[in-house]
């Protein structure tokens, strides 16, 4: 194994998860009569945390036992939904296979609940090739705060210096950069515009390969 990790988030870099979130939401939020449009959801949900959605959309504080609660009915109905649906982006699981052949520690790193995590690395079968898993659970402090990505730096042994990270969303670039890590763009969910600068962009895992990241690193 090598000293360089590649942490991953996980909606919209691992799996497109999106479509369903929103779909989640959209029976979520109109049970409580809150109204939304799709563009609120790409500004205001996508790669955001739930105490920051919640509060954001019903227009006042949302914190403590309520979050929680309200928390774990939307995310609940989101795994109900998505539990039939999981499917990695095009590539991912040869494009993990190819960064453990190359000695890569590799970790996700989500804003999502554990339960949530646990569905999806379960399904794909992949826990026994993450030397990391961190979820909401996990953390003080959500993204774009650096925290879940220093504290997975630190579990891996690794230096930020020496991780790169996959991410899909403003806040969650913002995050690895606040870092101090390299990052790759996942264009699943906005357009190269939308983001912070990354240090190379992909439509989908045919696009990268170990080599590449570890260029990423090295140069």
């Amino acid at each position: 194994m090598n000293q360089f990790a590649v942490i991953f988030d996980m909606d919209g870099v691992i799996c497109h998860t999106n479509p369903y979130h929103a779909k989640a939401f959209e029976h979520f939020f109109d049970k409580y009569k809150i109204p939304y449009t799709e563009k609120e959801f790409e500004e205001h949900m996508y790669g955001k945390h739930n105490s920051y959605i919640m509060t954001h959309f019903f227009k006042r504080t949302i914190t403590g036992e309520e979050l929680k609660q309200l928390e774990d009915e939307k995310e609940s109905l989101f795994r109900e939904i998505y539990q039939q649906e999981v499917v990695p982006l095009p590539h991912y699981l040869p494009f993990l296979d190819d960064l453990k052949s190359a000695g890569f520690k590799t970790a996700v790193a989500t804003s999502a609940p554990l339960a949530n995590l646990k569905l999806i690395i379960d399904t794909l079968q992949i826990d026994n090739k993450m030397e990391s898993l961190m979820a909401s659970e996990d953390v003080l402090l959500h993204k774009p705060h650096p925290e879940v990505y220093l504290k997975s730096a630190e579990k891996l042994g690794a230096k930020p210096s020496e991780c790169v990270v996959f991410e899909d969303s403003f806040s969650g670039v913002t995050a690895a950069l606040n870092a101090e890590m390299k990052v790759v763009g996942v264009l699943s969910s906005h357009k190269k515009e939308e983001l912070p600068p990354c240090s190379f962009y992909i439509r989908d895992y045919s696009e990268i390969n170990a080599q590449r990241v570890m260029d990423l690193l090295t140069s």
